[in-house]
């Protein structure tokens, strides 16, 4: 059964996350209070200040960074968007009425270089 957390970030009760996902005391603080929803959540925006501040996540600094924008985004004012960031196009939506989607790794056969 998962555990139940009054979830810091969207302020109401619901599925905690299943670890701890960094070994510090920012990583505890995360698991005792952020649900799994807002985890993934992160996650997308996490993504997002990778790319655009282009933060090469194996160097001390750009972990400190990230670890910053995490403490920030679940428990300070929010983290910030780059200055310079601009949300991308909604996609055109499909037959169905949802726009598409491709899984990270999932290349169209355009972006496929055979060797």
């Amino acid at each position: 059964m998962a555990r139940i957390i009054k979830c810091v970030k969207l302020g109401k009760d619901l599925p905690a996350i299943p670890y701890k996902p960094f070994d510090n005391e920012l990583g505890q603080r995360i698991y005792d209070s952020v649900s799994m929803e807002a985890w993934r959540l992160w996650i997308e925006h996490s993504k997002m200040i990778v790319n655009e501040y282009r933060i090469d996540l194996a160097s001390a600094q750009g972990q400190k960074l990230m670890l910053e924008q995490a403490e920030k985004y679940f428990f300070g004012e929010g983290s910030q968007l780059p200055p310079d960031f601009v949300p991308a196009q909604a996609k055109p939506a499909t037959a169905s009425g949802s726009a598409t989607r491709r899984m990270v790794g999932e290349h169209s056969p355009a972006q496929v270089v055979s060797g």
